[in-house]
Parts: C-alpha cells; sequence; structure tokens
C-alpha cells in the first residue's frame, strides 16, 4: 500500500530530475549577483550566501520528493549538480564565452581555475558529470534500471580529479598561495569515497546465463579469444606508456626521456603541477590496476572486473580529457603546448590509454559470461542466487 501511495506522489509531481536540473540553473544567476555585488565579494557574505542556497535548495529537493523515501545519495547528486553548472559556468568564462560571472572567485578563491586543465576539468564537471547526475536521478525515482554502474563510473571520475586537482595545486606554483576558499574542495574529495563504498557494497545485477554457456566461454584460452588477447596488449601498452611517462616527469637521465618531454609532451613540464601529479598516479595506482585487468582477463571467473573496469574507465577518461584539453588549450604557455609536427603521435597515444579501459568495459558487459562465478550445471546465475 505504501509503495502505491509513493507512486502516485510521485506521478503527481514533475519529474524530480526536472526540479533537479531547474534548480542547476540558478547557479551562474547566483554567481553573477555575487560577481556585481561588492559587498558580498568577502569570505563570510559569500560564506553566508552559499549556505542560504544551499538550504534553500535541500528544502527545495525535500518539497519536490515529498514523503517518498529516498537514496541518501541523491541529495549528494542533486547539489553536485548544481556544482557542476558551477564548474561549467567557469569554463565558459575562462574561455570568453561569457563574462562577469566567475572574475571575482577566480581572484581572491581559487586562482588555480583559471589554468588550461581546471578549464577542461570545469567542462568534464559541467557536462559529462551533470549529465551523469540526471540520468541517476532519473533511475532513482522513474526508471527501471540500477544506477549503480553509472555511479561507479561517476566515483572513480570524480576521485581521480579530485586528486590530481588538490595535490597538484599544493605542490604547483599556485601552492605558495593557497586561500581558505580551497578548503571547500576536501567535502568535495571525500564524498566520492563515501558513495563509492555505498555503490560497491550494494549487490550488483547479473545478467542471466547458463551454466553450460560460462563453462564453454571459460573452457577457451586466451588465444582463442582474439578480442580479450587484443585488449591485454592494449593494456600491456598503456602500462609500458604510464611506466615511461612516470619516470620521464621524475627527471629519468636517460636521452629519451629528455627528448620525450621536450620535443613530445613538454606540457609535461608544465609549473602548474596537474600532468606531474597525474603521470605519478597513473605510476603507482593506474599501474597495478592495469596489471590486475589483464589477470582477470586471463582467468575466467573474476566478477569484479565487472564494476572495477567501470569505476577505472571513469577515471582514465576523465583524468586524459583533462591532459590531452590542457596540452593543447590557449591557456596553456606555447612552450608547454604539444608541438605541431608532433600532434599526432602525442595525442594518439593519448587517445588509446583513455580507450583501452573504455573498450574494455564494453567487452565485460557485452559478454560477461568469462567473468561469471561457476554455477551447477544446468542453473542460471539467478537461480544459484536463489539457492
Amino acid at each position: 500500500m505504501n509503495e502505491i501511495k509513493q507512486h502516485v506522489s510521485l506521478t503527481m509531481r514533475p519529474p524530480v530530475e526536472v526540479t533537479v536540473f531547474l534548480l542547476s540553473l540558478l547557479a551562474p544567476g547566483v554567481l553573477y549577483t555575487i560577481n556585481n555585488i561588492p559587498a558580498l565579494q568577502e569570505p563570510l557574505p559569500i560564506l553566508g550566501m552559499a549556505m542560504v542556497v544551499l538550504g534553500s535548495g535541500i528544502l527545495l529537493l525535500s518539497l519536490a520528493v515529498g514523503n517518498v523515501k529516498v537514496d541518501p545519495l541523491f541529495y549528494v547528486f542533486a547539489v553536485l549538480s548544481f556544482s557542476s553548472m558551477v564548474a561549467l559556468t567557469n569554463a565558459l568564462e575562462q574561455d570568453g564565452f561569457i563574462s562577469g560571472f566567475m572574475s571575482f572567485y577566480v581572484k581572491i578563491g581559487e586562482p588555480h581555475l583559471s589554468t588550461a586543465y581546471a578549464v577542461m576539468m570545469s567542462y568534464w564537471e559541467g557536462i559529462v558529470h551533470f549529465v551523469l547526475f540526471l540520468c541517476i536521478i532519473h533511475h532513482m525515482f522513474r526508471g527501471r534500471k540500477s544506477y549503480r554502474s553509472l555511479g561507479l563510473l561517476w566515483a572513480g571520475s570524480s576521485i581521480a580529479h579530485q586528486i590530481v586537482l588538490i595535490s597538484g595545486v599544493v605542490i604547483g606554483k599556485y601552492g605558495s598561495n593557497i586561500r581558505p576558499a580551497f578548503l571547500r574542495n576536501i567535502p568535495f574529495f571525500l564524498v566520492p569515497f563515501w558513495a563509492s563504498f555505498l555503490l560497491f557494497s550494494r549487490p550488483r545485477g547479473m545478467p542471466v546465463i547458463t551454466a553450460d554457456k560460462i563453462v564453454a566461454e571459460q573452457n577457451k584460452s586466451l588465444l582463442s579469444r582474439p578480442v580479450d588477447l587484443l585488449l591485454s596488449l592494449l593494456l600491456v601498452g598503456a602500462m609500458a606508456f604510464s611506466v615511461f611517462r612516470g619516470f620521464v616527469v621524475l627527471d629519468c637521465p636517460l636521452d629519451m626521456s629528455f627528448t620525450y618531454i621536450y620535443q613530445y609532451e613538454p606540457y609535461l613540464k608544465d609549473p602548474v603541477g596537474f600532468p606531474r601529479i597525474m603521470m605519478l598516479m597513473y605510476l603507482f595506482y593506474a599501474l597495478p590496476l592495469l596489471a590486475f585487468l589483464i589477470y582477470g582477463l586471463k582467468i575466467p571467473g573474476c566478477s569484479w572486473m565487472l564494476d572495477w573496469t567501470i569505476f577505472f574507465a571513469g577515471a582514465m577518461t576523465q583524468t586524459q580529457w583533462c591532459h590531452i584539453g590542457a596540452s593543447l588549450h590557449s591557456r596553456t604557455p606555447f612552450t608547454y603546448r604539444v608541438p605541431a609536427d608532433k600532434w599526432w603521435p602525442v595525442i594518439t597515444l593519448n587517445v588509446l590509454l583513455a580507450a583501452a579501459p573504455a573498450l574494455l568495459v564494453l567487452r565485460c558487459h557485452a559478454n560477461p559470461a568469462y567473468f561469471m562465478k561457476p554455477v551447477p550445471k544446468g542453473q542460471t546465475n539467478d537461480e544459484k542466487k536463489k539457492n
């Protein structure tokens, strides 16, 4: 009876994702107001207005939801949708499409937001993350599909970009000019970890596959699975590229490292610090995970591949988007941009590094039988779970 009442309550109101979308569109107006009223351009007034906007938004969201029991992640995604529009506004202003919205905050709050890396990061947040949030909220209230995979994609992307952003600011040229406003990144750093813990702890939706098909797939060697073999080679290449660039930013004395950083990717020595942190993150974190993913393609029954490939793809796609875009962006000093005559090999290698995890996700979810746990002959995975 309660479920019927909740369904009727939802159908009587406008879709929740529409409400979130409309509330998020208020972000540019709030920024423009603060930017053009000098009295508000002080730390305490800014903090007060932020609290008023946040409180008002949560109140309106509560009214939109009503008495319906909601996932605690809903309010996280709704608030981050507003933040995504703030990021998109920053990107558009830094690229000269609009003006009068963010100059006050960039000047007195977070100067690093004017860098090429932050601009590309803001585009990703304002477009990709925003669309993900709306899709997740739609699935929460109106859709029939689980939003767990979409949530893991966002979590991987968000964690990766926060690690690079915060660490890059601290060790880069902006480290000596950190303002109190920079502390607002702390909750944005912690929330994705909490959300990841919740999402990973929830049961995964498993497709219905018979034991006979699982056994047939898992009896195939890697050589008899050309797609998996090609992906394994691509991941090995990604590992080699990650090791090489990690050594490059660590000032490896080899001639090939010197040649690469000065003739191919001079952006790696940009004093903003973001590319250096990203390469070290690849070396110390992405490299072991790439090895585990190759293991998962070689050994049958690694069901964790279905989740971790999504998480990893979100992280790699986001960081590579920022890295490629920043190495070509006009806000990067000319001496640190990719040379025109080396554009194709450098961009191709970087695109392949982003594409490898994405292609692996498609492979794992298009035909997941190889990654399923063995079940008694004649049963499906759903039947095994019931037993």
